[in-house]
C-alpha cells in the first residue's frame, strides 16, 4: 500500500507555481515524489559549468565545498540555494566573489547566513560589481542586517533584482533598507519583500521607494499585515510613480473592499501592468465590483488576475464575467476558495463560451461546485478553443459530474492541456469514464486525480489508458491514493515503457 502527502493550502488554491503554499517559511524541498524520485531528478539536474553553478538541496562537505570555490571565482551565476552554508564559510565566498568580475547573478537563498553571514558575503560585492539579481530569500536577515545591506546598495548601480522574502526586516529594517534603495545609483526594477514581517509603518517608505524609482516593474509584498490603511499609502506612491508597473504581489496582505477603488484606479491608469495578486484578502462582493470598473477601462492590459479566497459570491462572478468578455488581454484567473457554487461556474462558462475571450487558465477550486454545474463546464470546454488549465480539485462532483467533463473533453478540437479534478469524490466509475478520455482526447497532457476515492482497480484503468502511444499524457498525479506493493511495481512498469509519462504519487 501506497501513501503519498499532499494537503491543500493557500497558494494551491491560487496557481500552479510554487507546487504548494509556504507556510511562514518557504518549503527547503521539492514537494512530491514520483515513481522516479524527484529529488534525484533535481540533482542531477544541477548544472557545474564555466558560466553557471547552480546547486540545489545539497550537503557540502569540505572537499566538495573546496572544489566549488574556483568557480565562484568566475562564474557569472552563482546559485547555491538551500546547500547549508552557515556563517562559517560566508568568509570563503566573500573571497570567492571578490575575484569575480564576471557575477551577474547571485543566489544565496534557504541558508542559514544571519546577519553576520550576509555582511561577509555582500563585502564581497565590491563596487565595480556587475550583479544583476540578487536573492538572500530565508537567510536569518533580521533588522540588524539591512543597515550593511543598505549601504551595499548604495555601490550595485547594476542591480536590477533584489529578494529578501521570508526574512524578519520588520518595519525598521525595511526604512533602512529603502535609504539604500532611493539612492540615484541603485536602479532596482523588482523587488520581493514577501513574508517579512512589515506592516502598515512600512509603506511611508515603501510609497516614497515606488515614487522615486522610475524603474519599478514588480513589486511583491504578500503575506504582510500591512492592513487598509498601509495599503492605502502604497496605491497613493503607486499612483503618484511614473514606473512602468508590470506586477504588483499584495496576497494576504489584510486588505478590504474600501483599497479596492484604489487599486482600481492604478489598474486604469498604469497599462503596463500584467499581474495582480489580491489573494485571501476580504474583499467580498462589493470589493470586486469596485475593482472591476478599472479592470474594464480602455487602459488595462491585465493579463493574470489572482483573487483566491476573497470572500466574495456568485454575484462578484456577474462583474467578472463582464471583464472576461471585453478584455481579450486576460489570460489567467483564479476566484478559488470563494463560495461561488455553481451558479457562479454557470456564469463564468458562460462568459468562456464567447470568442472574444481569451482566457487560458482558470481556476475554480474550493468553490462549493456540485455535479450540477459540469453540464455547463462541458458544454464551455467543448466550444472554447483557448484555454488551456482548468483547476477544479476539492468540489463535490462525483462521478456524475467527472462523466460530464468528459463528454465534453471527448469532443473534436478541444485543446485543454491541464486537468485537475483532486478530491472530487471520483471513484472506479469515474476512472472508466477518465480512462476512455485519455484515449479520446488529443490535447490533455497533466490529469490530478490526487485524494479521490479510487481503488487500485481505477488507478490501473487510467494507467492503462496513459500507456498507450496514442494517449498525448505526460503527467498523471495520484497523491493520497492507497494501494498495493503490487500495483506499485505495474505503475513503475508503465513509466519504464512509456518514457515520456511520469506517473506522481
Amino acid at each position: 500500500m501506497r501513501e503519498a502527502g499532499g494537503g491543500e493550502s493557500g497558494d494551491e488554491l491560487a496557481r500552479p507555481r510554487p507546487a504548494q503554499a509556504p507556510p511562514r517559511l518557504p518549503p527547503s524541498r521539492p514537494a512530491g515524489s514520483s515513481c522516479e524520485s524527484e529529488r534525484s531528478r533535481t540533482r542531477a539536474h544541477s548544472p557545474l559549468t564555466m558560466s553557471l553553478l547552480d546547486l540545489h538541496y545539497q550537503q557540502l562537505g569540505d572537499a566538495r565545498w573546496a572544489e566549488l570555490l574556483p568557480l565562484m571565482r568566475q562564474a557569472p551565476v552563482v546559485r547555491l540555494v538551500d546547500c547549508g552554508v552557515t556563517g562559517g564559510r560566508c568568509k570563503d565566498v566573500s573571497a570567492a566573489l571578490r575575484d569575480n568580475a564576471a557575477l551577474t547573478e547571485l543566489s544565496l537563498s534557504s541558508n542559514e547566513l544571519g546577519d553576520t553571514g550576509t555582511h561577509l558575503v555582500l563585502q564581497g560585492l565590491q563596487p565595480a560589481c556587475k550583479v544583476q539579481k540578487l536573492s538572500l530569500q530565508n537567510c536569518n536577515l533580521t533588522e540588524a542586517g539591512c543597515g550593511p545591506l543598505s549601504g551595499v546598495l548604495r555601490s550595485l548601480p547594476a542591480l536590477r533584482e533584489l529578494d529578501l522574502s521570508y526574512n524578519q526586516l520588520q518595519d525598521a529594517g525595511l526604512r533602512l533598507l529603502c535609504e539604500g534603495l532611493m539612492d540615484p545609483q541603485c536602479h532596482i526594477e523588482k523587488l520581493q519583500l514577501e513574508y517579512s514581517n512589515l506592516t502598515a509603518d512600512s509603506c511611508e517608505a515603501l510609497a516614497a521607494l515606488v515614487r522615486a524609482k522610475p524603474e519599478l516593474k514588480d513589486l511583491g509584498v504578500s503575506n504582510n499585515d500591512i492592513g487598509e490603511a498601509g495599503a492605502r499609502m502604497l496605491c497613493r506612491g503607486l499612483a503618484d510613480s511614473t514606473c512602468p508597473l508590470e506586477s504588483l504581489r499584495l496576497e494576504s496582505c489584510g486588505l478590504t473592499a474600501a483599497n479596492c477603488a484604489d487599486l482600481s484606479a492604478i489598474v486604469a491608469a498604469k497599462p503596463s501592468l500584467s499581474e495582480l495578486q489580491l489573494g485571501n484578502n476580504k474583499l467580498g462582493d462589493a470589493g470586486i465590483a469596485a475593482l472591476c470598473p478599472g479592470l474594464l477601462s480602455p487602459g488595462s492590459r491585465l493579463k493574470t488576475l489572482w483573487l483566491w479566497e476573497c470572500d466574495f459570491t456568485a454575484s462578484a462572478c456577474k462583474d467578472l464575467c463582464r471583464v472576461l468578455g471585453a478584455k481579450e488581454s486576460l489570460r489567467e484567473l483564479s476566484v478559488a476558495g470563494n463560495a461561488v457554487g455553481d451558479e457562479g461556474a454557470r456564469l463564468l462558462c458562460e462568459s468562456l463560451r464567447d470568442p472574444s475571450c481569451r482566457l487560458e487558465s482558470l481556476w475554480i477550486k474550493s468553490c462549493s461546485l456540485t455535479a450540477a454545474c459540469c453540464q455547463h463546464v462541458s458544454a464551455m470546454l467543448a466550444q472554447n478553443r483557448s484555454l488551456q488549465e482548468l483547476q477544479m480539485s476539492s468540489n463535490n462532483l462525483g462521478d456524475a459530474g467527472m462523466e460530464e467533463l468528459c463528454q465534453g473533453l471527448s469532443q473534436p478540437g478541444t485543446t485543454l492541456r491541464v486537468l485537475s479534478v483532486g478530491d472530487c469524490e471520483v471513484t472506479d466509475q469515474g476512472c472508466t469514464s477518465l480512462a476512455a478520455l485519455l484515449l479520446a482526447n488529443h490535447s490533455l497532457i497533466d490529469l490530478d486525480l490526487s485524494n479521490n476515492c479510487m481503488s487500485e482497480v481505477g488507478v490501473m484503468k487510467l494507467a492503462e489508458s496513459a500507456q498507450q502511444p496514442s494517449c498525448p499524457l505526460e503527467k498523471l498525479v495520484l497523491y493520497d491514493i492507497y494501494w498495493r506493493e503490487e500495483t506499485e511495481d505495474q505503475l513503475r512498469a508503465v513509466e519504464e515503457k512509456k518514457p515520456g509519462l511520469q506517473i506522481i504519487c
